[in-house]
């Protein structure tokens, strides 16, 4: 069958809808990008994603974007899959404090998802940018393997404002010390093997702290300012979902645990988007990158089972079209897919790993079928005129499909043609 001939009735709507990109080069020009303006419209946030960490291409594109949407279309704050609380010295550094060779030890700890260039554009651009772009972390801390980067910055706080609870916060420090890692991976299995009694009372001493924070408002705002108090209860905030989230994982592989119930992460994401929205004021425009199964705007699934509510969907309920998500994907090359290592750096080893030709029904084989290579589509057009409903219904995560209506799930997708893994990450 010559390659041109499509394998399904998706990919002469897709060929319809897409647009042939130039460039992989984030320093490239920009004018392939234009099309872009249609999908994102007026958009307050625009969800950039991957289907897999550790990408090079994918790594590539978000760069490009960013770019684009800083340059020309005035977005002004780059959101990322990154702790909240650990966001704060990275903007700080992007609007020009310290020397650029501090960038390598403020991350030194962070798992390499591809924020340090993107950071390092945004120093630069800002050092003659009328309006500077901003950083903002959106993430529980240590993509949930350490309590510590919250809790550490509210005992601070606590130290200034209110002594009296400091010792609270210095009890939930000592347990949380004895099972951080670099992230839930490490982190989930380290907590399951506290006792009980040690698990029970770090939940109960962040649920105490984040109800007290919320009843003596005034108090604090009073004997500080408001929006010191409001980075600290965002931070207890981060604590509790992450605690939470340790339960959720050990039910999940236990096989008991409640349904959906990994969503504590993604809808803690999602606040703090809108946190930020807010704070930033009138005119932001954020870029938000992510993984693609953070972004989408429809339920995670695996094998029938409902597994969680994804940021993009809370936010979709929220924003509604002034949210966009954008995902990225591949036909060919390779992955990085992780598995679970307690003895890795990450908890996590990176399996370099071959992709199988995309599936029947992928998003995937329909680029591959409408013979496009490295293209940009837009997805509500092509739901707009897909007859039935219909469409794909799976998309790559890693080496293996999550299976969602693709139409519904995003408003756009970026091919690139071929993947590779970067070469620098460490196992």
């Amino acid at each position: 069958m010559p390659a041109s001939t499509p394998r399904n009735p998706f990919a002469d709507l897709l060929r319809a809808h897409a647009v042939p990109l130039t460039h992989l080069d984030p320093a490239a020009p920009l004018d392939d990008l234009e099309p872009l303006r249609d999908i994102i419209g007026y958009a307050r946030v625009v969800a950039l994603g991957e289907n897999s960490h550790f990408i090079t291409e994918f790594s590539l594109l978000r760069r490009r974007i960013l770019r684009f949407l800083a340059e020309r279309c005035g977005f002004t704050v780059l959101a990322f899959e990154y702790g909240f609380s650990e966001g704060f010295p990275l903007d700080a550094w992007a609007q020009g404090q310290g020397t650029d060779d501090d960038l390598d030890a403020r991350l030194a700890a962070a798992i390499p998802v591809g924020v340090a260039e993107p950071l390092r554009w945004i120093r630069r651009h800002n050092a003659t940018a009328e309006v500077p772009v901003r950083f903002a972390g959106i993430d529980v801390p240590a993509a949930g393997g350490s309590l510590l980067p919250a809790l550490t910055p509210v005992a601070d706080y606590l130290r200034r404002i209110d002594p009296e609870t400091l010792p609270l916060v210095q009890q939930a420090i000592r347990i949380a010390e004895s099972f951080a890692g670099a992230s839930a991976a490490s982190a989930a299995p380290a907590w399951t093997r506290l006792a009980a009694a040690e698990q029970d009372a770090l939940s109960a001493i962040l649920m105490r702290l984040l109800i007290r924070f919320r009843a003596v408002e005034v108090l604090y705002v009073s004997r500080g300012d408001r929006r010191s108090y409001e980075i600290a209860l965002r931070r207890i905030e981060a604590a509790c979902h992450a605690d939470y989230g340790f339960r959720a994982m050990a039910g999940l592989y236990a096989g008991t645990g409640l349904t959906a119930d990994t969503s504590a992460r993604d809808v803690y994401m999602a606040g703090s988007v809108l946190w930020h929205l807010e704070r930033f004021g009138p005119g932001t425009r954020i870029v938000l990158a992510a993984h693609n199964a953070h972004i989408q705007k429809t339920p995670v699934s695996f094998d029938g089972h409902l597994t969680g509510l994804p940021m993009g969907q809370h936010l979709h309920r929220c924003l509604a079209d002034e949210y966009v998500a954008l995902a990225l994907t591949s036909i060919t090359g390779h992955t990085a897919d992780m598995r679970p290592d307690e003895d890795a750096r990450f908890g996590f080893a990176i399996d370099n790993t071959k992709l199988e030709p995309p599936e029947q029904g992928s998003i995937e084989a329909a680029f591959a079928d409408a013979g496009l290579g490295l293209s940009m589509a837009d997805l509500r057009r092509a739901r707009a005129e897909a007859s039935g409903g219909a469409g794909p219904d799976r998309i790559r995560i890693q080496s293996a499909y999550l299976h969602t209506p693709v139409l519904d799930a995003f408003d756009g997708i970026v091919n690139t043609p071929v993947s590779t893994v970067a070469g620098d990450i460490e196992n």
